[in-house]
């Protein structure tokens, strides 16, 4: 091949996808996006961190409004104190530009190291920058390092979720919607439920009708990532159990978990059922449950904090002889977080976090007990409910009934 042919071969490191199309219609207005931009900026002048490079999906997410495909490429968002500019790859063409609150700088595969020659496009001056060192792993810090041996990195992940925890007003109108699908998609579960109907085809029809009700709801949004789980039998045991072919048989313990998906934001409804009949030591453990629940419920008030809500809820299971059969904490933070990325683990309702609950925060209260095969009343019992935080109490937004009067399905 001659000189000029290796030339015409040669493709440009960066792309400019800038206006390929228009600007989407946001999830959240621009006085909503500035507002978490300027808390997380407050936190880097406190710190004298010059810039921060976002690596996650809930972060960039969360600071841009654009949700990444990540299959095998790096993402980014860097922040400084004026602009702040997602770093995407060029098999997504004009899509993370036409998504991103702020500019857009995309990279081409054409060098391995493209990604890297992105973000020295915008770490100029910069002497601290902020990672998140809860995700950034060993092979990207020492790609970070080497390509910048002047700068010195410095965690900011914690505080970044610090801030996620309190929710905006725009925050809790989205997620309070979301939650009315989630309970759409449970009565699609219960519609669909039947003995010798399989786990998967009753996923399916919950999937489905949340995803159309989630189009006429958000006409602009991406729809993606929306999912359920419905387990039956042996497989209701764990909580993110997969969904199987098992058909439902007469008899069998059902979990119902409904997970609509709009904008990175996840909401979740789960809910314990019985094809069309239950024992009496079913009832018992069921019902049980359902007490805790309520109970949970009231704990979750200003002041309290997470580990007090757990151990109060500890000592009504060991007071039943439970205890043992307990599955995991009572309960989460809601936001931009999925099964497969994200998590505000500072605000999970468990023995060893003395996060104290304020009102903002949005929380889920779930207690599941797993009875072992073989015992009497085998399976997992589990239900769900999400909870606003409010200045005197809490605001439950799921309205989904859950118990033995209600979900006996014929």
């Amino acid at each position: 091949m001659d000189q000029m042919a290796k030339m015409n071969m040669e493709r440009e490191r960066l792309q400019n996808f800038a206006n390929n199309g228009e600007k989407v219609q946001p999830t959240f207005s621009a006085q909503e996006m500035e507002r978490r931009l300027a808390a997380i900026r407050g936190y880097m002048a406190e710190r004298n961190i010059d810039a921060a490079l976002f690596t996650s999906y809930h972060n960039i997410c969360y600071y841009s409004d654009f949700l990444f495909c990540y299959f095998g490429r790096r993402y980014g968002l860097l922040v400084d104190h004026n602009k702040s500019t997602s770093i995407s790859a060029g098999i997504d063409g004009g899509q993370p530009w036409r998504r991103t609150f702020g500019g857009n700088v995309t990279y081409t595969d054409w060098r391995k190291d493209n990604y890297f020659h992105a973000v020295d496009q915008l770490v100029g001056g910069v002497k601290r920058l902020g990672i998140e060192f809860d995700h950034v792993n060993i092979d990207l810090l020492n790609q970070l390092k080497a390509e910048f041996p002047t700068i010195e990195f410095v965690d900011i992940a914690y505080p970044a979720q610090r801030l996620r925890m309190i929710k905006s007003t725009e925050e809790i109108e989205h997620i309070t919607k979301m939650a009315k699908i989630a309970d759409i998609g449970g009565a699609a579960c219960v519609e669909a439920a039947k003995v010798g109907v399989p786990e998967h085809e009753v996923a399916l029809h919950s999937t489905a009708t949340m995803v159309r009700e989630i189009a006429k709801t958000w006409p602009h949004a991406e729809l993606l990532d929306t999912w359920t789980w419905f387990q039956s039998g042996i497989n209701t045991d764990g909580a993110h159990n997969p969904v199987t072919s098992r058909k439902i048989e007469r008899g069998d313990i059902l979990s119902l978990n409904c997970f609509p998906m709009v904008a990175g934001y996840y909401v979740a409804l789960e809910r314990t059922l019985f094809a069309e009949t239950a024992t009496a030591e079913n009832i018992r453990l069921w019902e049980f449950n359902c007490r805790v629940h309520d109970r949970g419920k009231e704990l979750l008030v200003p002041g309290n904090s997470c580990a007090d809500v757990a151990h109060e809820l500890n000592e009504m299971y060991a007071a039943e002889g439970l205890l043992q059969y307990r599955s995991f904490g009572y309960g989460h933070s809601f936001g931009v977080l999925c099964h497969y990325y994200g998590r505000e683990g500072a605000l999970e309702l468990r023995e060893d976090c003395e996060t104290v609950l304020e009102p903002g925060m949005v929380v889920s209260m779930e207690p599941m007990i797993t009875i072992p095969e073989g015992k009497p009343g085998a399976g997992g019992y589990r239900e769900h409910d999400i909870l606003v935080i409010t200045e005197d109490g809490n605001r439950n937004i799921t309205g989904f009934p859950y118990g033995p009067e209600h979900l006996i399905v014929k």
